[in-house]
């Protein structure tokens, strides 16, 4: 195990009947969790002991009922790294633990570029990929259509001393974003990808996972460096999309031709037991690079 995980105040407690109790940051919280059709090991007493549990609505969104409020300043620790917690209408914290074996993954890929290569990161959210490819040495243009996950973003950064890093952060819709940089001509070493299944830009601009992807990936293939593309990574979370999609996916861009192409679950560890909790699927492929290092999730 690494050993920063020992500092980590993350934890999946248990997960089963369609909810997952997690202990975030010193708060015990309550969630839904389709995927978890299994029985749950926990007593119902410590279940019922959730600081915060989340309702999710028909109507979509959701609400948190709190026996414990969260403090202004709720942080967690993840991968031996601090991160700004907030309880959204959607359910989520801005924290993605199944994420921290392909952030370990960038991070080190990262650091076998030469320095001041760029890298590209689309829906780039609260920043975890951003941030693992900062520390890794390389130039990162951070892009997402909502300016307050972005502010949340420079938040995170700021949480782990990487203010002064090559980072540009972007507010702008991300398939506008592409379609001017490659009308610049402006190249990337590596290029991370985590598409919502549907979403707005700043002008209402529409994005819908399955009629749009196709053409985003075709678009990130004229973006990545003609002389030494080096990665590509594509997860997602849409339920549909199995490890063979995105793999399908990323194969059919001409730039993945004769790059080494792995894909899987990413998951996270459930309490003592040794089993993973399901969270989403990724693919990558790479030149020069261990596509396999760090394992999935």
């Amino acid at each position: 195990m690494d050993k920063r995980a020992h500092s980590d105040t993350y934890r999946l407690l248990d997960a089963g009947a369609e909810a997952r109790l997690e202990e975030v940051g010193g708060l015990r919280l309550f969630r839904p969790c389709p995927q978890a059709v299994w029985p749950r090991t926990l007593p119902a007493a410590e279940w019922a002991a959730a600081d915060a549990v989340y309702h999710r609505s028909e109507a979509g969104g959701g609400q948190w009922e709190y026996r414990r409020q969260p403090p202004a300043d709720w942080t967690a620790r993840l991968g031996g790294q601090p991160w700004q917690l907030k309880a959204t209408g959607f359910g989520h914290l801005g924290l993605f633990p199944e994420q921290l074996a392909q952030w370990r993954w960038l991070e080190t890929v990262s650091r076998a570029l030469p320095a001041g290569s760029r890298t590209l990161n689309l829906f780039a959210y609260t920043g975890g990929s951003t941030l693992a490819m900062a520390r890794g040495g390389v130039e990162v243009s951070h892009v997402d259509a909502a300016r307050g996950v972005v502010a949340w973003a420079r938040d995170n950064a700021r949480l782990q001393g990487l203010e002064g890093a090559p980072v540009h952060w972007v507010i702008e819709d991300v398939m506008k974003f592409c379609h001017r940089e490659a009308r610049r001509g402006r190249r990337y070493r590596g290029i991370v990808l985590d598409p919502p299944s549907f979403g707005r830009g700043p002008t209402g601009e529409l994005w819908k996972l399955e009629s749009d992807l196709t053409d985003l990936l075709e678009l990130c293939r004229g973006l990545l460096e003609p002389a030494g593309p080096a990665f590509v990574l594509l997860s997602a979370h849409s339920p549909g999309f199995s490890p063979l999609v995105l793999e399908n996916a990323l194969a059919a861009v001409p730039g993945a031709a004769g790059a080494t192409l792995v894909s899987g679950e990413m998951t996270v560890p459930l309490g003592a037991s040794g089993r993973l909790l399901p969270a989403g699927c990724f693919a990558r492929w790479g030149r020069g690079v261990n596509v396999n290092l760090t394992g999935g999730g």
